[in-house]
């Protein structure tokens, strides 16, 4: 799957399933300073990664993951590994 498409769909299930406003989402952005990601929309973007992806995220690989371009490299290893 190419950056493109990852970012898209991170994209748009930002906005449509955790109403994130679309000006807030930037590849910089924070999750949870910035977007405003908690740990109940985490549980959420759980469930939505593994059906758009394909497969589960371990919370213990998320740990370096501060900002959305650092969410679509982890969905981009992932996928394409």
């Amino acid at each position: 799957m190419e950056r493109k498409e990852i970012e898209e769909k991170v994209k748009a299930f930002l906005i449509d399933d955790l109403e994130v406003d679309e000006e807030n989402i930037a590849p910089d952005a924070r999750l949870k300073e910035d977007i405003g990601i908690d740990s109940l929309d985490f549980v959420d973007i759980i469930v939505i990664v593994e059906k758009n992806f394909g497969f589960k995220i371990k919370p213990e690989e998320m740990a370096g993951v501060l900002t959305l371009s650092d969410f679509c490299d982890y969905i981009e290893r992932k996928v394409n590994a």
